[in-house]
């Protein structure tokens, strides 16, 4: 099977094509623009594959990706290409708009030709567009995300990828264009750029910087190991049914102090030389986001029933690995981020 993965050079994106090169036989085209946060070395494993290809294109191009369409023919897309840091979405939402709706439509567009065109490979084909719980809104103390959970988004972000949901249903009820969707809680691990709280905390660590916490540090995220989430996207692609919703989550609530604690003692561990030990003396209460969501958690139960996915990572094994990787490659890291972000305070334009 061929397969086109929009978004690859990105953090998730990166971690689906190594996972599809290295333990399938499938093909994989990879769409990417390269933005700020797109990085070709995370693909350095598999770049030379005689199964892989780079296409650098911009989604909001409707005839550049319908060309890639026309070249690759593939039989399936798994469409992960979004611009994704909610205080970038307060500061500049229409860049938001354009690439996560825009985007999204320009893709289920070219799809939707592309599957008309197939003969043999029509019943086969599938779509399979990758969102985030954020659509869902805040919960409160208790109760959990499902697939049934009214949408209320509170950031631009969040509002983009639940228009780009209702799109993809659209073209599924419209159109009969075989998709299927997935909404996952906060992915963390290696190659994740240094904008996030896991990254940023770390490498903020390791240079003696202040370690930001939002507020009071309460709110509320389900943390999941992107290793977890690649294993289940492929399930859903492979054998997930059309038109379903299905949740991803890593059954790993933390309160954001929590985080960024674990991360300190961890370094403290397993950087006992460091000269900025104890960790926790450099976090830093600041002003909190505009619409702060308090709390993300995912009932998963139907990934787990139809398909048989559950998390292999608990958050302490999946934190001291990122921790341990963010420590062992420092070089990657600073590349990263050079002249593209500098640990600078986003997200209070209001």
């Amino acid at each position: 099977m061929k397969i086109l993965v929009t978004g690859g050079a990105g953090f998730i994106g990166s971690a689906v094509i190594r996972n599809l090169m290295l333990n399938t036989q499938h093909e994989v085209v990879n769409v990417d623009c390269l933005t700020y946060a797109g990085n070709l070395s995370t693909l350095a494993a598999v770049s030379n594959n005689e199964r892989y290809a780079f296409e650098q294109v911009d989604i909001r191009e409707a005839d550049d990706i319908q060309d890639v369409f026309l070249r690759h023919q593939p039989d399936a897309v798994m469409h992960l290409a979004a611009e994704s840091h909610v205080d970038r979405s307060i500061d500049g939402p229409g860049a938001f708009v354009q690439t996560n709706v825009v985007g999204t439509y320009n893709m289920l567009e070219a799809s939707r030709r592309h599957w008309l065109s197939l003969s043999d490979r029509k019943e086969t084909f599938r779509f399979l567009h990758v969102s985030t719980d954020e659509v869902y809104g805040s919960l409160g103390s208790d109760g959990y995300f499902t697939e049934e959970t009214p949408y209320d988004p509170s950031s631009p972000y969040s509002a983009s990828k639940a228009a780009s949901d209702h799109l993809t249903r659209a073209w599924q009820r419209t159109f009969g264009l075989p998709v299927l969707i997935t909404n996952c809680s906060n992915n963390y691990g290696p190659f994740q750029f240094p904008e996030k709280l896991i990254p940023l905390t770390i490498m903020n660590a390791l240079a003696g910087k202040p370690l930001p916490i939002y507020g009071k540090g309460e709110n509320v995220r389900d943390w999941l190991f992107v290793d977890d989430h690649v294993r289940a996207l492929v399930a859903v692609l492979e054998r997930g049914r059309i038109g379903q919703t299905y949740n991803v989550g890593g059954n790993s609530e933390r309160q954001n102090i929590e985080v960024v604690q674990t991360i300190c003692r961890l370094m403290d561990e397993l950087s006992p030389h460091d000269q900025h030990r104890p960790h926790e003396k450099l976090m830093t209460f600041v002003q909190d986001r505009p619409g702060h969501d308090q709390r993300y958690a995912i009932d998963a139960t139907k990934l787990k029933r139809e398909l048989g996915w559950v998390p292999a990572e608990s958050f302490k094994s999946g934190i001291q690995k990122t921790v341990q990787w963010y420590l062992d490659n420092q070089a990657w890291c600073r590349q990263a981020v050079a002249d593209r972000y500098a640990g600078e305070r986003l997200g209070l334009k209001v």
